[in-house]
């Protein structure tokens, strides 16, 4: 079952999108947040995107740009500005299609099915990890959080990496410890704690204070 994610300004037309994508029994929601539309993103992890040009906070080459950082999804614009300009828009933004409103529910789901064939070697991956709004990009090592961006070391990211990946589970130092020795940073018992503590400075830096906490003895955990 195919995971389609709505982003429409208009929830009246994003319900009536959706129920009609799942009678065709793709796994379809649609965003109420847009503040927060990558978090959705990340956590859903679609394997194609509606997204409207006009939207609360960001537009939508805003947020298609922003996915473009972190998966080649499918994504499929939706909006009234039809013009030549916002169409081209669109494309160079990285969208694959457009569809022009109002629209007929059967061509929208024409449109989808087409977009489905086109790109069968799609995986679904997404090159990112999210917690409490922290959004952790694998491809350059950086997080975000809110408009803050914070660049990583290799042994600092691939600790936040480990943690998100236990999210509310204690992770043992040891454990820690021979993930990093895996990727060829061998880490012993005290750097891992300079390193740790650096990381948290970073966090502390965009307001993420005991983002991380200590469980003495044990090892480390983000909740």
């Amino acid at each position: 079952m195919y995971r389609i994610l709505i982003i429409e300004d208009d929830q009246t037309i994003a319900k009536a999108l959706c129920s009609h994508l799942q009678k065709w029994n793709y796994d379809a929601q649609y965003v109420t947040d847009f503040k927060n539309v990558m978090e959705h993103v990340i956590k859903f992890s679609p394997e194609l995107v509606i997204l409207d040009i006009m939207l609360p906070f960001y537009n939508g080459f805003h947020w298609c740009q922003e996915i473009r950082k972190i998966s080649n999804v499918p994504v499929l614009f939706l909006s009234s500005a039809s013009d030549n300009m916002n169409i081209v828009m669109a494309m160079n933004m990285g969208g694959d299609d457009f569809i022009e409103k109002p629209f007929d529910l059967n061509v929208i789901t024409a449109k989808v099915q087409a977009m489905f064939r086109r790109a069968y070697a799609y995986q679904g991956t997404m090159n990112a990890m999210e917690h409490n709004g922290v959004i952790l990009n694998l491809l350059d090592a950086t997080i975000t959080f809110g408009e803050e961006r914070l660049e990583l070391t290799k042994n600092e990211f691939k600790i936040l990496e480990i943690l998100l990946e236990h999210s509310g589970k204690i992770v043992a130092r040891e454990d820690i410890m021979k993930r990093l020795w895996e990727t060829d940073s061998y880490v012993d018992d005290n750097t891992l704690t300079v390193n740790v503590t650096r990381l948290r400075k970073k966090l502390e830096q965009v307001g993420l204070k005991d983002y991380i906490r200590t469980k003495k003895g044990v090892g480390y955990m983000v909740e």
